[in-house]
């Protein structure tokens, strides 16, 4: 689904992304972690162009996303996006989130993307709310609607990037339970996360991100109870392994 070869992203002279090349199968689940400024969120958005990259090559589904023929607005289609601070269209309701691109972008009737859109809000737990105002949903709303904005377009492809780190406490536990579904269903998930519980449950694969370079790699169990690499021992370091020991 998603290749990454010798990927190289400079901000001035701090370099971002140091050389990541990493393979994502259809229908995988990885969680992308690491200290903040590792480079976790930049690498996510490099996926749907919201970051170009210096150097190296990006392919979704064999297709060269930063060649200069590639169509934004038909790869971003096709790639669900879910922010850390939701980007919902604050004039709009909830509905009207859910509908606007798919008539615009993908020249659907109304009639159609309504009741596709309502399909989505009731499996994420808020049609009740698809005549609200975002101002009116409280946070954990208003992300499973962005979630559900996203799934309209029915995109072969999720990324969340820090999905819940706006949220209260409280209202965490109800959009990583949105989202663990999407996995269980067999959707390809990239989310970038600090909820290393979420991580142990969900993932396939975890990757740990430190100065732009992709650390280490494996599986939850691989990864909490025998990390490789110092720099992931230390960032582990004071968090209670889900795994007994062996």
């Amino acid at each position: 689904m998603i290749e990454f070869r010798q990927v190289n992203k400079y901000y001035g002279d701090l370099r971002a992304l140091a050389d990541v090349s990493e393979t994502i199968a259809h229908g995988e689940v990885v969680v992308i972690c690491g200290p903040s400024g590792s480079g976790k969120s930049t690498l996510i958005r490099t996926i749907n162009r919201l970051e170009e990259i210096d150097s190296g090559q990006i392919l979704v589904d064999g297709i060269d996303i930063h060649a200069p023929d590639v169509r934004l607005d038909r790869l971003r289609s096709s790639i669900g996006f879910v922010f850390q601070q939701f980007n919902l269209f604050p004039h709009l309701s909830v509905l009207r989130n859910c509908t606007l691109a798919p008539i615009h972008l993908r020249g659907m009737r109304a009639a159609e993307a309504r009741d596709r859109a309502l399909a989505v809000l009731e499996r994420v737990g808020v049609a009740d709310k698809a005549n609200a105002l975002p101002s009116q949903l409280s946070g954990g709303q208003q992300q499973r609607v962005a979630i559900a904005r996203a799934l309209v377009m029915e995109p072969p492809l999720m990324l969340f990037d820090e999905p819940t780190s706006a949220l209260d406490p409280e209202m965490v536990g109800e959009v990583l339970r949105v989202i663990r579904d999407l996995a269980h269903h067999g959707m390809t998930l990239v989310c970038v996360t600090h909820e290393m519980g979420f991580a142990r449950e969900v993932a396939d694969r975890i990757l740990f991100m430190d100065q732009g370079f992709i650390l280490e790699r494996g599986s939850p169990r691989e990864f909490f109870v025998n990390p490789q690499h110092a720099r992931t021992r230390r960032f582990l370091a004071d968090i209670r392994s889900p795994f007994p020991s062996d």
